[in-house]
């Protein structure tokens, strides 16, 4: 059986996305500011070590309008460079019942996405991270996420897209790690109790 991971950068106040789809706060150290080495280097690791990411479609379209040539701009850094091929080359499956078609290593899914990540988590291989609230929500609400990772920057937004869904019980985490990275973001990682 593979582990479901649900992986984001996250507000302090619980957002992954400030209100109008503004991600400017997400570099940790201001609005408009870039990751810092450290915690982009961190985020191309899990990218190498996942073995199948889905995501919901508004991820999905910020990912794929910038990773997939990331590498040929001007000014690109090796850990971009690096980070770019990972993502182009780690298997996605998009769910979205609005796009015809993906690219880049990646299989659409325009049907019952719990049904799906159900039939995938119960099969054999590496680690799957999930992204996109929608999706992500839908997944947490069927009990399918096994561990959740919150890399929370030092912001306060006050609206927008929530890390977590509503939901109709509690789920217990057990907390199985945490890193600080520079600007004061932190990483917590959780594993739901079963």
């Amino acid at each position: 059986m593979r582990k479901l991971i649900f992986a984001m950068n996250v507000t302090l106040d619980g957002y992954i996305a400030a209100t109008g789809d503004d991600l400017g706060w997400s570099g940790g150290e201001g609005p408009d500011s870039s990751p810092s080495a450290e915690l982009f280097q961190w985020w191309s690791d899990r990218v190498d070590a996942t073995g199948l990411a889905l995501y919901g479609r508004k991820l999905w379209e910020a990912m794929s309008s910038h990773w997939p040539t990331a590498d040929q701009r001007p000014g690109v850094t090796p850990a971009e460079i690096e980070f770019a091929r990972r993502w182009r080359d780690m298997p996605k499956v998009v769910f979205s019942s609005t796009i015809d078609e993906v690219d880049w290593n990646t299989r659409l899914v325009t049907g019952d996405a719990v049904a799906e990540i159900a039939r995938l988590r119960a099969e054999d291989g590496g680690p799957m991270d999930i992204g996109g609230a929608t999706l992500a929500g839908a997944a947490m609400r069927a009990g399918l996420i096994d561990e959740y990772v919150l890399v929370t920057a030092p912001v306060l937004v006050g609206g927008g897209t929530p890390f977590f869904t509503a939901l109709d019980s509690w789920v217990n985490l057990n907390l199985v790690g945490t890193r600080t990275f520079p600007g004061g973001v932190v990483m917590t990682r959780y594993e739901t109790r079963r």
